[in-house]
């Protein structure tokens, strides 16, 4: 036998011996291919699917100033799938989320005339008008023209038109911290009344940036707002 034909003899007997040691030895084999990601589904997250229409999107505001910007956009996305394609707002599902530092304007009148101070400070964030403390939500109302970024579209109007918001549940926790320490009243005690207070069209979710991630499991296109 010539040297070249033991070689390959040797190496064919190695192979041979190194498949069936793996086989026999526990040593891990190649597994097919997953197969295409499907995100889970939560009921917590349903009513992103109850939003009639033919297009979905999502808004994503953390500031005081994104939170006007969002509501300008919402709007922009009615008046142009108005014009360039005769679409209705029932044809389009907008969802604005509501995080961060934007997350006080998802709470009523009431809750800024009682609390203004204590989470006006926290934003370092003066009515335009005024120059103090909001007593009111600035975004849920007219007149403030050119003072704030929403150009005079209120929260509750697009809400009327089909807007829904997600409300982060974190920062509502977390500005009931503020309140409590401001005003000496129960932490779980404000978050309820924070979550008893909150905008037309408001859904509570556990948190803002989650919310966000749910959104695009859903199939909306999401839009970072600022």
């Amino acid at each position: 036998m010539t040297d070249h034909t033991s070689r390959r003899s040797f190496v064919s007997r190695l192979s041979a011996g190194l498949a069936a040691f793996g086989a026999g030895s526990g040593v891990a084999q190649a597994q097919p291919a997953a197969g295409p990601f499907q995100a889970a589904r939560h009921p917590e997250d349903d009513w992103l699917d109850t939003l009639p229409g033919k297009h979905r999107m999502f808004l994503d505001a953390l500031s005081q100033t994104g939170t006007g910007e969002a509501l300008g956009f919402a709007a922009n996305l009615f008046v142009a799938n108005k014009n360039g394609y005769n679409l209705n707002d029932a044809d389009l599902a907008i969802v604005i989320c509501l995080r961060h530092f934007a997350t006080a304007f998802a709470f009523t009148d009431a809750i800024w005339a009682k609390y203004g101070a204590a989470m006006g400070a926290d934003l370092k964030f003066d009515d335009p008008k005024t120059k103090k403390a909001p007593v009111i939500n600035v975004y849920n109302t007219t007149g403030y023209a050119e003072a704030l970024p929403n150009r005079n579209i209120a929260l509750d109007a697009l809400a009327k038109r089909g807007v829904h918001y997600a409300v982060c549940g974190l920062a509502t926790r977390r500005i009931s911290g503020v309140i409590s320490r401001a005003t000496g009243t129960p932490v779980d005690a404000i978050f309820k009344e924070l979550s008893s207070n909150l905008i037309t069209g408001s859904h509570l979710v556990a948190a803002g940036v989650v919310a966000v991630n749910r959104a695009q499991e859903r199939g909306y296109s999401v839009q970072f707002v600022g």
